[in-house]
């Protein structure tokens, strides 16, 4: 009689929001990158080439990261208005997405 393996629990990679400096499951993040350019983008894929961080899925935290100039400090460069607004509705746009679809796991 052969015995049952055991299921083997799989580890859950854990990232660090940038801006709350709490660790989070890394799907329940967004990265951001500094390309080797020096531009900052979103990275829905997560492979794009360049400085990688992590902010949390909150569209509220992308006030607060301008205030602190959270991302001129982690990637060292300026980073316009213009891709706040970006990112507050990339945010706001994958949070109601989660929203939308907890029940389908």
């Amino acid at each position: 009689m052969a015995k049952a393996k055991p299921t083997k629990k799989r580890k859950i990679p854990m990232r660090k929001c940038v801006v709350t400096q709490q660790q989070f499951p890394k799907k329940e993040l967004v990265r951001l990158v500094r390309t080797p350019e020096g531009t900052i983008e979103i990275d829905p894929s997560g492979r794009k080439n360049g400085r990688g961080a992590y902010i949390s899925l909150n569209p509220q935290l992308v006030e607060t990261a301008k205030q602190k100039n959270v991302f001129q400090q982690v990637f060292g460069v300026d980073v316009p208005d213009a891709f706040y607004e970006e990112l507050f509705h990339y945010l706001d746009h994958q949070l109601a997405r989660k929203e939308l679809f907890k029940n389908d796991n």
